[in-house]
C-alpha cells in the first residue's frame, strides 16, 4: 500500500512540475516543450509500475512495464519479424496503393462532376463499414498471407484520403480561379499551380489519418489469417496463451512504429506546406 501512496504522491508532484513549466516565462522554448510531454509519460509509466507492484496485481492481468520492457529487449528477433510482416508488407503496401488511387480518382472526381456526386455518398458508405465485416471477406478473397492485409488497408485509407483531396481542390475562391483564367491558364495550369497547392493541408491531413487506419487495419485484419508471423498473429495467440506481457511489447512495438510513420508524414507536410498560417504558427 505505501508503493499506491507514493505512487499517488508522483503523480501529485509531476503534475504541479509540468503545470509550471507549461505556463512559465520559458514555456515557448523547444527544450520545455520537449520537457512537459516526456515528464508526462515516464510519470505515467512509474506510476503504472508503483500500482502493480504495491496491489500485486497478476501479471495476466496487467504486467508492470518493467517485465514488458524486458520482454521487448528479449523478443527483439520476433518483434521485428512480426514489424516487417505487418507493416512493410501489410499496412505500407496497402498504404501506397491507397493513397494513390484516392489521389488519381480525386482529380477524375474534380474534372467531371458527376463522379463527385456519385462517389462521395459512396465513400461514405463505405467509411461507415466495420473493419470486422470486411476483413474476414478480404482474407478469403486475398488468401492468408500479406496481400489481403494490403487489401483491407486500401479500402481503409482510400476514402479518407478522396474525401480531404477533393475538399483541398475545391478550397480556391472564385476569385482566384477567375484571375488564372484571366491570364489565359488552362485546367492542366490551374491545377498545377493554384489549386493542388492550396489543397495540400487537406491532402496531408487525410495522409496523417491513414497512417493510423493502415496499421490498425493490417493488425485486425491479421485476427482472421495470417502466416505464423504478424503483430496480430502475435497479439491473439499470445493472449490465449495468457502471455500478456507479449502481447504489450507487440502494442509497443505498433506504437513506435505508427507513431514515427506520423511523424515522417507530418515532417514533410511541414517541409512541403511551410507557406500554410497553421505551419507559420508553429514556428
Amino acid at each position: 500500500m505505501l508503493l499506491v501512496i507514493f505512487a499517488l504522491l508522483l503523480w501529485a508532484g509531476a503534475f504541479w512540475l509540468n503545470v509550471s513549466l507549461a505556463s512559465g516565462p520559458s514555456a515557448s522554448r523547444a527544450p520545455v516543450k520537449a520537457l512537459v510531454p516526456a515528464i508526462f509519460g515516464l510519470t505515467i509509466l512509474a506510476v503504472w509500475e508503483l500500482v502493480v507492484r504495491g496491489l500485486e496485481v497478476p501479471s495476466v492481468i496487467l504486467p508492470a512495464p518493467s517485465e514488458i520492457a524486458a520482454r521487448f529487449a528479449t523478443s527483439l528477433p520476433v518483434l521485428w519479424s512480426d514489424l516487417v510482416q505487418t507493416f512493410v508488407k501489410g499496412a505500407l503496401s496497402g498504404y501506397v496503393i491507397g493513397c494513390v488511387a484516392a489521389f488519381a480518382v480525386a482529380l477524375l472526381a474534380d474534372r467531371y462532376a458527376f463522379l463527385k456526386r456519385g462517389l462521395l455518398p459512396v465513400g461514405n458508405f463505405m467509411a461507415a463499414l466495420p473493419i470486422v465485416g470486411t476483413a474476414p471477406i478480404l482474407v478469403m478473397w486475398y488468401g492468408f498471407d500479406w496481400q489481403s492485409k494490403a487489401a483491407v488497408v486500401v479500402v481503409m485509407v482510400f476514402f479518407p484520403v478522396l474525401v480531404n483531396t477533393v475538399a483541398g481542390l475545391a478550397d480556391t475562391s472564385a476569385m482566384q480561379r477567375d484571375l488564372m483564367r484571366t491570364y489565359g491558364a488552362s485546367y492542366w495550369q490551374t491545377l498545377f499551380k493554384l489549386r493542388l497547392p492550396a489543397a495540400l493541408p487537406f491532402l496531408f491531413n487525410g495522409l496523417k489519418i491513414a497512417t493510423t487506419l493502415a496499421l490498425i487495419g493490417a493488425i485486425v485484419a491479421e485476427f482472421f489469417g495470417s502466416p505464423t508471423l504478424g503483430m496480430g498473429f502475435r497479439i491473439s495467440t499470445s493472449v490465449g496463451q495468457l502471455a500478456l506481457d507479449m502481447v504489450w511489447a507487440e502494442i509497443v512495438m505498433a506504437a513506435l512504429a505508427g507513431s514515427a510513420f506520423y511523424g515522417i508524414i507530418a515532417a514533410l507536410e511541414a517541409r512541403l506546406t511551410f507557406w500554410h498560417p497553421a505551419q507559420r504558427k508553429r514556428r
